[in-house]
């Protein structure tokens, strides 16, 4: 058995071994394969308790045979809200919760079964590798990974440790996605034509600030930090507007974008990613401190089907989407599936099916992945991830997709109108979807010969060694990987 280790030892292993695993284990041999058995209890920690956290907290505490053992962020105030909050619902395990404002400590406790990871994206992979490692099983938020190459990490390391890990795409849970994937692979509505995947809300800018934002006392901004840079705050707000700075987010092509991408692949039956992605678009209209594109579009090409990904984020004052952002399609959510005699459209909470009179002649009903917290709960069960719904593989590829958009864009350059209407002509779809763009961005009385729009290079995938082959490669590779933080890093060698 693997001998206890204190807190000293452990932060001293966490830097000396850097390059290799996180306790030194071969596979799970010093750590018990099993999970709870069917009269257990499940014994669960949270991490990172900002509002998708706190509903995690909410979730699993009222699901049967699960306890809530500990909590963890460096925000003291959310830790002591969060701590306040189970102490006062009458938990029958008070004795036993308690909170960290250090992940690592939770992971040598023997009475935690698995950790639920709700932190900043940067955090995901590092924490979900650590808990591998250390024998807990794990449900991590989307996007499961802050680069290609830490998602193939996560996957390595649930399969070397042999651990049970669920991605957060909930959608995957959902009864109207499962239904309409399933008829739509099996050829119900015929041979799928094109597809078009978009979430078209409106959000506001975050504000701007001129000289570094000090941290908030209550805050430890190098846990926060961890494997990210600790560089200056640049943003009015510290918590939630860091998904619009690349050092920890990525946009909202992985916010939410990543729910429509990972249905896109359910839908379809995609086991890999696209071959081949162009993308454009910029941060129109704001002058602030975000730096990912609130108007982002993408055609990716899969085994011969080209898809468009549509992601907005600015209103639409002069047309029908009005200030809840554009309408494309007759629709502002989802996927749009034009198959040869009818049309799936499914967004969250459910959809239906269109014949090519615009008629419905199918409706799938939905709930938007309900269940799926219970769904990682079954499996810990039944100790076996062959029934998860998103096992951390099919999270780690659905979330390579929106970093191959944002890649093609990050690797773009200034272009002018014409230029990205010659490289996107031979599909009909796209050259719609950029000029509903266009004068979307004219009613928010953009001006793109001031501010014009960002576009990426054709970019190729090689699905083999998950990073960009050919032309422009060596400027999209440097986005495959990021950098790490000592002692913050994850190895190459999991």
């Amino acid at each position: 058995m693997r001998k206890k280790m204190n807190r000293r030892n452990f932060l001293k292993n966490t830097i000396s071994v850097a390059a290799g695993t996180y306790f030194g284990l071969s596979a799970c041999n010093s750590v018990s394969t099993a999970a709870r058995g069917a009269n257990e209890e499940i014994r669960i920690a949270v991490i990172g308790l900002g509002w998708r956290g706190g509903e995690h907290v909410e979730q699993f505490r009222k699901l049967s045979g699960v306890t809530i053992n500990a909590v963890c962020d460096p925000d003291r105030h959310l830790l002591d809200d969060c701590l306040e909050k189970l102490r006062n619902s009458g938990i029958k395990n008070s004795s036993d919760l308690k909170g960290y404002a250090d992940a690592r400590e939770i992971l040598d406790r023997k009475d935690i079964d698995a950790v639920v990871i709700a932190a900043p994206n940067h955090w995901h992979a590092l924490m979900t590798v650590w808990a591998c490692q250390a024998g807990k099983h794990v449900y991590v938020e989307k996007p499961v990974s802050h680069s290609i190459w830490e998602g193939h990490k996560m996957v390595e390391a649930a399969r070397k440790y042999n651990r049970i890990v669920q991605a957060g795409t909930q959608h995957r849970s959902c009864p109207a996605v499962q239904q309409a994937a399933k008829d739509i692979q099996a050829g119900k509505y015929g041979k799928v034509l094109w597809v078009h995947c978009s979430r078209l809300n409106s959000r506001e800018a975050i504000g701007k600030v001129t000289e570094p934002q000090p941290v908030p006392d209550y805050i430890d901004y190098n846990l926060w930090a961890g494997p990210a840079p600790m560089t200056p705050v640049m943003r009015k707000k510290f918590h939630y507007d860091w998904h619009w700075q690349w050092n920890w987010g990525d946009g909202d092509m992985a916010n939410w974008g990543i729910h429509y991408l990972d249905d896109l692949r359910h839908l379809l039956g995609w086991d890999n990613v696209p071959e081949s992605v162009i993308a454009g678009g910029n941060r129109f209209g704001w002058d602030d401190n975000g730096q990912t594109p609130n108007m982002h579009f993408a055609l990716m090409e899969y085994d011969g089907l080209k898809v468009v990904v549509d992601v907005r984020n600015l209103p639409d004052p002069k047309r029908r989407g009005g200030s809840a952002g554009a309408l494309y399609l007759g629709r502002r959510d989802g996927n749009y599936i034009q198959c040869e005699n009818a049309s799936v459209r499914i967004s969250r909470g459910g959809g239906g099916a269109y014949d090519n009179k615009d008629q419905r002649i199918f409706q799938y009903k939905g709930d938007g992945g309900a269940a799926h917290a219970q769904n990682f709960i079954d499996a810990l069960r039944k100790n076996s991830n062959k029934g998860l719904n998103a096992e951390i593989e099919t999270g780690h590829l659905s979330t390579a997709m929106c970093h191959q958009a944002n890649i093609c864009f990050r690797a773009g350059r200034e272009a002018p109108v014409e230029q990205i209407r010659e490289n996107i002509k031979e599909h009909e779809d796209a050259l719609n979807t950029f000029k509903d763009m266009l004068e979307q961005l004219d009613g928010n009385s953009v001006k793109l010969d001031e501010h014009p729009f960002i576009f990426g290079p054709a970019l190729t995938y090689d699905r083999r060694l998950e990073s960009f082959t050919g032309a422009n490669s060596d400027i999209a590779n440097k986005y495959v990987k990021c950098s790490y933080r000592e002692p913050f890093i994850l190895p190459e060698s999991v």
